[in-house]
């Protein structure tokens, strides 16, 4: 039996396999559970589809991956509050607590705008929880901008809950400590994955960067929220090879959310 919070597959940890590939791994390894990314994959989309495979694989969806990456703008409709609110409800029909977003991107000034009141908006009238997702610049051509709006730390606008991703912090050059700190107790999810501090995102597997996933793992072993394992396995040629750095994954969160020093009374 398992102690801390629950450690969950995301479904973007298979890709290019979809999203029936995560469930399989995610209850073959022995992962509490999966986030589902809503993507391309037509499977991803289709909540009814989604709620089967859970109910044959036994694993649970425990957070949505709302439609808000660049590939994703015309998922489930053009409307980025569209889309943010049917995150919500399939988050609901899934029995899923958390849903995870993006900040906006700057040329969606009326979504920007709109943002935060949605996100309080959503976590009123629904049981789940908008977690709102640390980003990072980008470069192009030796030239870093930021294209999230008001910018890549949702911790500078402030919201009522948050998710950490170390991938994102090691891009950023953000102190992922620091950032967890300002965070809080509105930190209810943790992509847990690493990077290099190269101006890209990496997901690779926790301890194979430079983030302090260890610590991390240790400071939030109590909290109220899920550990997700969000790493990229794009690389891979076989089931076996991706398996194997998924039960990596797993092994590391499962032994540092252990470590966790005990109170002092």
């Amino acid at each position: 039996m398992t102690t801390g919070p629950p450690v969950a597959l995301s479904t973007a940890s298979v890709y290019p396999e979809p999203a029936a590939a995560a469930f399989e791994l995610a209850s073959e390894l022995g992962y509490d559970g999966v986030e589902l990314m809503v993507w391309t994959d037509p499977v991803s989309q289709d909540v009814r589809a989604v709620r089967r495979l859970s109910e044959r694989h036994g694993m649970p969806v425990l957070a949505v991956h709302a439609p808000c990456l660049a590939v994703t703008q015309r998922v489930w409709g053009s409307d980025p509050i569209a889309r943010l609110r049917r995150s919500v409800g399939a988050a609901e029909h899934l029995g899923a607590r958390t849903v995870v977003v993006h900040p906006p991107f700057r040329w969606q000034r009326r979504y920007a705008a709109a943002f935060a009141d949605e996100v309080a908006r959503a976590g009123e009238v629904a049981d789940v929880r908008l977690a709102v997702e640390n980003m990072f610049p980008v470069s192009r051509f030796g030239v870093r901008r930021v294209p999230y709006a008001p910018g890549f730390d949702p911790t500078e606008v402030g919201h009522r809950f948050y998710t950490l991703d170390l991938s994102h912090t090691a891009a950023a050059g953000t102190d992922a400590l620091e950032l967890l700190d300002r965070m809080g107790e509105g930190l209810v999810h943790l992509h847990l994955t690493d990077g290099t501090g190269a101006p890209r995102d990496e997901h690779l597997v926790p301890g194979r960067g430079t983030q302090p996933c260890a610590e991390v793992c240790e400071r939030v072993a109590g909290f109220d929220g899920v550990v997700v394992l969000e790493v990229s396995t794009r690389r891979c040629r076989t089931r076996e090879q991706r398996a194997a750095l998924l039960a990596e994954s797993l092994v590391y969160a499962r032994l540092h959310l252990a470590a966790a020093p005990e109170p002092s009374l």
